[in-house]
């Protein structure tokens, strides 16, 4: 069966942050995600997730001024310094919380109104390709000594324009030029989806650089229970395929969380 980790950055926004630890188990999950924990010292979060028998699968690197619209700094010149510490933030988070993967935001490096295919192709190729190689390769080695996973996710260029890296060709080749093992791609089927379809196929032809999976339905990024992406069949592949991972549910509900569970109840019961 799979194991489904709800991600608190979207799920359960009912109740503050610190609640939804308590929440996410109530409702029978024993992973969580989120996006960033660093407005919370790590020892809190690390007492919420042993009172409630939760792992902490994932979370993200710091990603620059997230309100004032940054989205991650690897990319991004002259943001080195900033970046190296942020990897440092990161991991004294990952060892308090025991957290395995750590996601790397590359960031935006095109106007929101320049063509989509633009980011992908004219930047990856250029300057900031270089600054990506240079800094992931940098966290990938400080990772490893504490034998953490560095992830990075292509994201689609609906939900984020300009973001540096948005198909999932794009990122196993970084991963496959920087040759560092600790370094996997983070495939969302929902961005997957949007940017490059015929999702199966996708994660089979990379399945060896994939290093945690995501859902959310598509278009609109509800509960992964209606819309053009057939969950309940992917979902059963994966298990037939031997994926021993996490699906992260990354998803905003449609209304109140708890009311939404119906797709993660079926598979309880299974």
């Amino acid at each position: 069966m799979p194991r489904f980790a709800a991600n608190l950055s979207m799920m359960f926004n009912e109740v503050p942050f610190m609640e939804r630890f308590a929440q996410a188990a109530a409702s029978g999950f024993e992973g969580v995600e989120f996006l960033f924990p660093y407005d919370f010292e790590p020892e809190a979060i690390a007492a919420e997730l042993e009172r409630h028998g939760l792992e902490q699968v994932l979370f993200n690197l710091p990603p620059g001024d997230w309100a004032a619209g940054e989205r991650g700094l690897a990319a991004l010149p002259e943001r080195e310094t900033e970046f190296r510490a942020s990897v440092d933030t990161a991991i004294r988070y990952a060892k308090a919380l025991n957290c395995q993967r750590l996601h790397a935001m590359a960031g935006l490096v095109a106007e929101s109104g320049s063509a989509p295919d633009n980011v992908s192709r004219e930047t990856l190729s250029g300057g900031h390709r270089d600054i990506y190689l240079e800094n992931l390769r940098f966290a990938a080695r400080k990772l490893a000594e504490n034998d953490l996973t560095l992830l990075i996710e292509p994201i689609n260029t609906r939900d984020m324009p300009g973001y540096f890296l948005n198909h999932q060709a794009d990122g196993h080749a970084i991963v496959a030029e920087l040759s560092e093992p600790n370094v996997k791609v983070q495939m969302d089927f929902y961005h997957t989806q949007i940017m490059d379809g015929d999702i199966w196929k996708t994660y089979q032809r990379y399945r060896d650089g994939v290093g945690h999976i995501q859902i959310a339905g598509v278009p609109e990024r509800h509960e992964p229970d209606s819309g053009e992406v057939n969950y309940p069949w992917l979902f059963e592949q994966l298990d037939r395929d031997g994926y021993a991972g996490w699906l992260g549910c990354e998803y905003k509900p449609r209304g109140d969380t708890e009311a939404g569970l119906g797709w993660y109840r079926a598979w309880q019961q299974r």
